[in-house]
């Protein structure tokens, strides 16, 4: 519940069945056939949630995916995007959702209930993070072979797909696309591969029109009665992607991002064990992490939040 002005730590939906509790999401079961997800404030680093939030984030989350959900449908058109999205519209949820209309508006979305793809679908664009650490040591990126000389941050010569399981805690684990296959089957497998390319591309085009590099970023798919893959969960948000300044981009270092990176780096500065209970954040620290999420919001979108 509400701790804070404009802060959702924790939603309390009374007398609808809670299926899970996330680092940011809590979820819901409205029926047999739909769900509600709502996105908290909560912000983690290192896999630990810390104790206060940061205001306007879930429904910065929510509200980048709402846009991105129906401006990739605008977008590909070579391939019909499905997504699980029913509705945002609070006054349009059962009876029973609209007394927590406080706790829900701009930051709740009711889906369809999926099969879940027990895999995260991630697409590089650009050498950064674990991809870097690899490429210095053999030359690859969850096992693709790229070219010699590539430098921190350097665009690849194509985006790239680099699956990973799903960790109930903890990290997930990369693996490559044969092992995808024998997890989900050829066709499915295929079937990721090629739409979160084409889905990543999309975006990557539009949002550098709009001053923003995507240097990488991670879907998550499912599956509904027919065994047709759906778009599912927050779609190339801040906390799923890796957003980078256009005027700043300089390859060959690390690069600022538009996310959780204060956050990180006031961490970073303390003797803490990176291990529960974490630190409360300092109000500089989360003004300054709300900054980053509201201002990727309003470039993209081209309007404020």
């Amino acid at each position: 519940m509400t701790t804070a002005t404009n802060v959702l730590l924790r939603s309390d939906l009374t007398g609808t069945p809670l299926v899970s509790r996330g680092k940011v999401r809590d979820v819901y079961a409205v029926d047999d056939q739909r769900l509600l997800i709502v996105a908290t404030d909560r912000i983690s680093a290192f896999d630990v949630v810390m104790p206060n939030g940061i205001p306007d984030k879930g429904r910065v989350l929510t509200q980048l995916s709402l846009f991105w959900f129906q401006r990739l449908r605008d977008m590909v058109r070579s391939q019909i995007v499905r997504t699980h999205l029913i509705s945002a519209n609070v006054s349009v949820y059962p009876t029973q959702l609209r007394q927590f209309h406080d706790q829900l508006e701009g930051r709740s979305m009711m889906v369809r209930k999926l099969k879940i793809v027990p895999i995260e679908c991630i697409v590089r664009g650009y050498l950064a993070g674990s991809g870097w650490k690899e490429y210095q040591q053999h030359g690859t990126v969850c096992g693709i072979e790229l070219p010699a000389g590539l430098r921190e941050s350097d665009k690849l010569p194509e985006p790239i797909f680099t699956p990973s399981t799903k960790a109930e805690s903890g990290h997930d684990q990369n693996i490559t696309q044969r092992q995808a296959a024998v997890l989900v089957g050829d066709r499915i497998a295929q079937q990721l591969a090629e739409t979160s390319i084409k889905l990543y591309q999309a975006a990557a085009d539009y949002a550098r029109m709009r001053g923003i590099i995507i240097a990488d970023t991670k879907f998550e798919f499912g599956l509904d009665e027919g065994n047709n893959l759906i778009l599912a969960d927050e779609v190339l948000t801040p906390d799923s992607s890796r957003f980078w300044d256009v005027e700043c981009y300089e390859p060959g270092r690390a690069q600022d991002s538009f996310d959780k990176q204060y956050v990180r780096d006031y961490l970073e500065s303390l003797q803490w064990a990176k291990e529960p209970p974490a630190p409360t954040l300092p109000d500089d620290v989360v003004a300054r992490t709300r900054e980053k999420y509201l201002e990727a919001y309003q470039r993209l979108v081209g309007k404020a939040l």
